[in-house]
């Protein structure tokens, strides 16, 4: 059986392609760079990072983006000889949102990708539509900022794969008859029907995968009178908001469609990607299981390797390949040696402009995480240490410093953007320290050199449901701050993820 989420801890927006007998996954990654993880599988069931493309400043630059701004739902499509991969660049979330669309393309997924083209600006969630007579069709909404007005319609525009830009001017495509936001659609055509696949509902609890079909791309479309994917009439499903969702078929003839869900609320593992076997029945999509509501367990022919503890060896480069950092390319800022991997100090966990911090996704809700720090600290405005993010407002961080010309351990969370104090120290014998941190659900508790500083920290603080418009996943990872000179350095040597209870 495949049992969801495939691919776990903050990896929404899931769109899929296959190549002969490789399948690819991409995902939104946010503010996070580099930019968009690609995933690839030969079995549907286990999926290794393959690569994220978005990795020099000339495809992405971040610096400054807000929070859940950044990289919005990829969207890979294969023509039989080029991968194309559209993507939003989310500048500015407020009323007049600020959202350039991008396309990069290459004929061959592991060599590398072309330099982006800019499309347009007019709204997010692009896809590539590629007909049966050969012509390209991007498909995007429109952003309104008319007061009380979210969804201004699905609009469509021919592009040309020759000259590299759009053609012929935007046309009105679709409009929800409901009156709710239509988001992340893709177009496929089968037996003569144009099928429009969309995340309706909004990203949270009223999320949902619906279709609607025409005889002509520029036509009157039907709805299909039942949801095809949702999760809205059940609080107490194990996966909630699933939508957002794609299409791949099998070499065999089955066909999947990918998803994003969420393991409960309060969560700290974010949007996840899950799949789900469909079927045709009367020209209509359907679970092949039966109902609308995501299966956990999906039956397939491969099994599914667990892994239970990784570990990471900083002495060596590729020891970071799972990990991002906020809004910039921090390899100017990194060396690796013997002693581990030294990251130049930058700026505080408050702000969106030089950060030093590297992490990796939160993947299950009961996680511990051990990291050897070696730090020298001038004074308390110089810190190296743990820290759990959901982004530049919400956080837990326990650091090393110096106080009264000793160095200690000490503790600092961000609510809503409130710095909280801590009162508990420890004091450290020498300049290195074992640092770990124990998440189990919505309750986190912090150890230095093995004796526990501080348990019972609120972890739900990292969930989409308590950020508002918050929609990414909370991050572990190890960060410096020198907020004196930007001078100091850190040296982290090892990294030990483990996972407590799958679930």
């Amino acid at each position: 059986m495949i049992t969801n989420p495939i691919i776990r801890g903050f990896n929404p927006d899931p769109s899929v392609i296959r190549i002969g007998e490789d399948y690819y996954i991409a995902t939104s990654t946010f503010e996070w760079w580099p930019g968009i993880n690609i995933y690839h599988s030969k079995d549907l069931v286990n999926w290794s990072l393959h690569s994220r493309p978005l990795n020099k400043k000339s495809l992405l630059d971040l610096k400054g983006v807000p929070d859940g701004g950044g990289i919005w739902a990829p969207c890979l499509s294969y023509d039989g000889k080029t991968v194309y991969l559209v993507f939003t660049v989310v500048k500015e979330r407020g009323p007049m949102m600020h959202t350039d669309n991008y396309l990069i393309k290459t004929e061959d997924i592991n060599l590398g990708w072309s330099e982006r083209v800019y499309l347009n600006s007019v709204g997010f969630d692009p896809s590539l539509f590629h007909d049966d007579d050969g012509r390209k069709y991007l498909i995007s909404l429109e952003n309104h900022y008319e007061k009380g007005k979210r969804f201004n319609g699905l609009y469509i525009e021919e592009y040309d794969a020759d000259k590299d830009k759009l053609t012929g001017g935007r046309h009105l495509l679709y409009t929800e008859p409901s009156g709710e936001l239509v988001e992340g659609a893709h177009l496929y055509k089968k037996d003569g029907y144009y099928y429009l696949l969309k995340a309706q509902g909004g990203t949270g609890v009223r999320h949902s995968a619906q279709m609607a079909r025409s005889k002509s791309l520029f036509g009157k479309w039907e709805e299909d009178e039942s949801i095809l994917l949702h999760a809205r009439d059940n609080e107490h499903l194990p996966l909630q908001k699933a939508g957002h969702a794609d299409l791949v078929d099998t070499p065999a003839g089955d066909l999947y469609m990918v998803h994003l869900a969420s393991r409960g609320l309060y969560s700290p593992c974010g949007r996840e990607t899950c799949i789900q076997k469909v079927i045709w029945h009367k020209n209509w999509l359907r679970l092949a299981e039966g109902g609308c509501n995501p299966f956990v367990n999906v039956a397939a022919k491969a099994r599914k390797k667990h892994e239970s503890k990784v570990f990471y060896d900083f002495r060596h480069k590729d020891s970071i390949s799972d990990f991002q950092s906020l809004r910039e390319d921090l390899s100017g800022k990194i060396s690796f040696s013997d002693n581990g991997l030294t990251l130049k100090c930058g700026s505080g966990l408050n702000s969106r402009f030089e950060q030093s911090l590297l992490a990796r996704r939160i993947d299950e809700k009961n996680v511990e995480i051990s990291i050897n720090v070696l730090f020298r600290p001038d004074n308390d405005r110089q810190t190296a240490g743990l820290v759990l993010i959901y982004d530049t407002c919400h956080w837990h961080y326990l650091y090393i410093t110096k106080k009264r010309g000793k160095n200690v351990c000490k503790i600092l969370s961000c609510d809503r953007g409130e710095l909280i104090y801590y009162d508990e120290e420890y004091p450290l014998e020498a300049p290195d320290a074992v640092l770990a941190a124990r998440l189990e659900n919505s309750k986190l508790s912090f150890f230095a050199q093995g004796k526990c500083i501080k348990e019972g920290l609120d972890a739900s603080i990292l969930s989409d449901e308590y950020v508002h418009l918050g929609f990414t996943g909370a991050m572990a990872g190890f960060n410096c701050i020198d907020l004196e000179k930007r001078e100091k350095s850190a040296v982290f040597k090892w990294m030990e993820y483990s996972r407590l209870k799958m679930c």
